[in-house]
């Protein structure tokens, strides 16, 4: 018979109040709300769970002396025992994100107890339309983590929008986990980070994952676990054509001088004109973004920009019962454009693909650069 796993933020009624005339209780360092409808789950259920966010190399793991804090690499398969252990604490399980250049979630190791960074990550990520989650580490840090589908990602995508993350939030030193693109005979297996939820640390408020303002630990971190938000490729791609983000350290092939086309003489492309003059039904806070980029780029001052948006507003109408995007949404998305540098024209987002037109400029050169892989030099 398995051994359960601890009753993971279960909350105990060590000391109660009431506070609204709802029972809270007193876990570990903060407040937490009484769940009465908790979602039961067998062993088996919460290793597939904690499988399917927390996943890397099969063949390596690693782990840490209790009582040192020695860290080492184990070279075995990474089973469900292995899981087990980890989640009933008796053996920490420290995952190699990683897989030749591929990865199902990326993390930022904010190493200080200082709450602002790892909030300001999630609020930026946000502003992109990609999800970011905060647990608290085990030591006195915080670890940000996005996640991705089953068959994750190119490492080298989710490292560029995470580092433009956190130089956007003036953190740039901040430790990536992965820290390579990919894995190579030289690079066996990268580096490890621990996997949260480690038993008896969870039930100190540590490696649980905790509201964004509040930083209190959500009261089920399983159904938390559950409801998390993978973000697709399709959506890191979106942001790094936006902010026109590069590899540093991957070589970029040349285009010679006589196809080369400067971006800053293409002025208003056909979508933007077609967005202005006749409104949009959805994706209203996108298009908005993306309109002051262009009227940024074009050279017009915020204040014409902000009312050339607050007209395009009135022309919009909105599907689904969804009300028209607001002044001081406007007022938000312009001002983020407008206090930063953003070269993409975002053709290949949702947004704009149904006002995009293949004459345009733009999408040709665009489709030029495709033809052209990271690496390998002009075709």
């Amino acid at each position: 018979m398995d051994k359960p796993i601890l009753p993971l933020f279960q909350i105990e009624e060590r000391k109660s109040d009431v506070l609204d005339g709802e029972r809270i209780f007193y876990f570990a360092k903060g407040w937490v709300q009484k769940m009465d409808h908790r979602t039961e789950r067998n062993t088996g259920e919460k290793i597939t769970i904690f499988r399917s966010l927390f996943s890397g190399l099969s063949n390596a793991y690693g782990t840490y002396d209790l009582k040192t804090g020695r860290a080492r690499q184990v070279k075995e398969q990474v089973t469900n025992e292995v899981l087990l252990a980890h989640l009933t604490g008796r053996r920490p399980y420290g995952v190699y994100l990683l897989v030749k250049d591929r990865t199902r979630s990326v993390a930022v190791d904010f190493d200080t107890k200082d709450q602002t960074a790892p909030s300001d990550f999630v609020a930026r990520a946000r502003h992109y339309g990609l999800s970011a989650y905060i647990e608290r580490s085990k030591s006195k840090g915080y670890h940000v983590w996005m996640f991705f589908d089953d068959h994750g990602i190119q490492a080298l995508k989710a490292r560029m929008v995470a580092q433009h993350i956190l130089e956007e939030i003036e953190h740039p030193q901040t430790e990536i986990f992965p820290k390579q693109d990919q894995l190579d005979g030289d690079m066996r297996y990268g580096n490890f980070i621990n996997a949260p939820l480690f038993g008896p640390l969870v039930l100190e408020g540590k490696t649980a994952f905790v509201e964004p303002t509040s930083f209190i630990p959500y009261p089920d971190q399983w159904s938390f676990l559950e409801s998390v938000n993978k973000t697709k490729e399709q959506d890191l791609d979106d942001m790094i054509e936006l902010n026109d983000l590069t590899p540093k350290k991957v070589h970029q092939p040349s285009v010679s001088s006589s196809k080369k086309v400067d971006q800053s003489t293409f002025g208003l492309p056909p979508c933007a004109i077609k967005m202005l003059r006749d409104g949009v039904s959805q994706f209203q806070r996108v298009v908005c973004f993306r309109l002051a980029v262009h009227l940024k780029r074009l050279g017009l001052p915020y204040d014409m920009a902000v009312a050339a948006l607050k007209t395009w507003a009135l022309k919009n109408r909105p599907v689904n019962g969804k009300e028209v995007i607001r002044e001081s949404e406007i007022l938000d998305q312009a001002l983020y454009a407008y206090n930063h540098t953003y070269s993409g024209y975002g053709c290949n987002s949702a947004a704009i693909e149904y006002f995009c037109e293949t004459s345009c400029s733009v999408r040709q050169w665009n489709e030029s650069k495709k033809r052209i892989p990271y690496g390998k030099g002009p075709i």
